[in-house]
């Protein structure tokens, strides 16, 4: 079947209707794509972009538009991750380095060390639990918005959260003990309580 050809005008209003879209919500969305873990967000958001083209018709409210937006950003991303972990199952298998793959990195340039920090760990979450707390807290959706872009319930959305919170808490607070800083806190701390000690005995001694 033919595709009906598309009116001149529809086409305008089209084109100009995304072109509008992508002023406004590129930059995020690459920024949702390089938070959920992806080494290329800026191909990922290009490809949702065409989609949303293919199918504005469809669309048609720009709402709508940026909701589809990002639900495409988040399935590219977790597919492209999958690919990426099978690549590297299947360099590691054969003997292949497998660092020859693409590596997942966050950019972090620009960031405090804490914020750094916190990207690595994000890193490390399921990708259902990463993308309910990057949508959550750094794009600041709603519930029900979240569950349009991950295509779950909000309740679904609730125990991702729920749960990638609870993980990422634990991996910041063990990143902190076995930080080099803290352990030399714990260090001086020792030598402080030491030193308290032994001017305590002499006091006595006294």
């Amino acid at each position: 079947m033919a595709e009906i050809e598309e009116e001149p005008a529809a086409a305008s209003e089209r084109e100009q209707a995304i072109a509008a879209i992508f002023s406004e919500h590129h930059t995020p969305l690459v920024r949702l794509s390089t938070l959920l873990g992806a080494d290329d967000p800026e191909d990922i958001v290009g490809e949702a972009f065409y989609q949303l083209f293919r199918r504005w018709r469809r669309l048609r409210d720009t709402d709508s538009a940026v909701a589809y937006l990002r639900s495409v950003v988040c399935n590219l991303t977790r597919m492209r991750i999958r690919h990426l972990q099978v690549a590297r199952k299947h360099l590691a298998r054969s003997g292949a380095d497998p660092t020859t793959a693409h590596t997942i990195e966050l950019d972090g340039t620009g960031l405090r060390e804490d914020q750094r920090e916190l990207l690595e760990a994000l890193k490390e979450l399921p990708s259902r639990q990463r993308e309910a707390l990057v949508l959550r807290y750094w794009l600041d959706l709603r519930e029900v918005e979240i569950a349009d872009a991950m295509n779950i319930s909000a309740g679904a959305v609730k125990s991702h959260a729920s749960r990638g919170m609870t993980a990422l808490t634990k991996i910041l607070e063990e990143r902190q003990a076995e930080s080099p800083r803290a352990q030399s806190d714990h260090s001086e701390a020792d030598e402080s309580y030491s030193g308290k000690q032994k001017r305590s005995r002499r006091v006595r001694g006294r």
